[in-house]
């Protein structure tokens, strides 16, 4: 029987969390973003997201009690159906009960938990770029480097219930410790501290004067700003990124004969459809068999509703 009334979804990132009501319509009525504080402890995550729950229901116009489940996409190895985040580094989380707990904090409700770039990919593939294809590899570029994949029209979590986890591919497996995986070469906060140390190695670039923030702590508009203005520098650091992260996809699409990749992600947004070209051409050069370069490389069009979306849309259809 389907979920009668609205449902929240839940974008939980180490950064920000972005909250929502949605409704059967996959209409948004509500919302709140927060910092997610991560560094304050669990508890106090758990008080944010109360938080940011209320105030979405205050926006939509309605009582908690109104609500009908709780979807939820949080970083990291998760176990959808325990609802336990295993390891999550960058909330400092490992064996946490977030389905559990996330109910008690919210009057029992229920709630179903799922990686965030699963339910990003989940939401993008169903209601928007994705058009409800069959075989999907999600990609998600921003502060770190996730994925998520739909096999036969279905979110496929694999044995072990981790499948996806490009970011954690290695890419140069001699190289020193740090700089040996995905994420570790082509995320944004990757490219932000390669940038500084390459500045303050004397290397030239419009970077510092765009920002006030420490160069390690910009943001990634500030990044895509730079690749507009053609700083050498930034291109060149950009386009390498962008060529090891399409060869790593380039083997996912070869081992999967995938027809289509989605791209999101903070830098990916903001880099735009560029960046988009430039992973595509890399994915293109590097396939197998050639047939497998007719793949399909497309940007998010759900943006940052991606994951709240996708998180609701999984809620109402597991608890249906």
């Amino acid at each position: 029987m389907a979920l009668k009334g609205p449902v929240v979804g839940i974008d939980l990132g180490g950064t920000n969390m972005q909250i929502g009501v949605v409704t059967p319509e996959h209409k948004i009525t509500g919302r709140a973003k927060k910092k997610t504080r991560a560094d304050k402890g669990a508890d106090a995550v758990l008080d944010r997201l109360a938080e940011g729950v209320d105030e979405a229901c205050d926006q939509a116009g309605i009582a908690l009690n109104q609500v009908a489940a709780i979807g939820i996409g949080a970083p990291g190895a998760i176990d959808h159906e325990r609802g336990i985040v295993m390891e999550a580094p960058n909330l400092r989380w490992n064996d946490y009960p977030l389905a559990k707990t996330l109910s008690a904090r919210l009057g029992g409700k229920p709630v179903v938990l799922d990686n965030d770039v699963n339910v990003a990919v989940f939401g993008e593939n169903r209601l928007g770029v994705g058009g409800n294809a069959s075989d999907v590899l999600g990609v998600w570029v921003g502060t770190g480097i996730g994925g998520g994949l739909i096999l036969n029209g279905e979110l496929y979590h694999g044995f072990f219930g981790t499948a996806g986890e490009i970011g954690h591919t290695h890419l140069f497996p001699w190289a020193p410790l740090g700089m040996t995986k995905l994420e570790e070469c082509c995320s944004r906060k990757y490219l932000m501290d390669r940038l500084a140390r390459l500045i303050r190695a004397n290397h030239e670039s419009i970077l510092p004067e765009l920002t006030d923030k420490p160069l390690e702590e910009a943001g990634a508009s500030t990044l895509a700003e730079a690749y507009s203005k053609e700083d050498a520098l930034t291109v060149r650091v950009v386009n390498e990124a962008a060529e090891l992260l399409g060869i790593v996809i380039a083997n996912f699409v070869t081992v999967l004969s995938l027809p289509l990749v989605i791209l999101g992600g903070g830098l990916t947004e903001a880099m735009g459809d560029h960046f988009v070209d430039l992973v595509q051409d890399s994915v293109r050069r590097h396939v197998f068999p050639d047939r497998c370069r007719k793949v399909k490389i497309v940007e998010t069009k759900l943006a940052d509703n991606a994951g709240l979306l996708g998180a609701a849309l999984l809620a109402r259809e597991r608890l249906s």
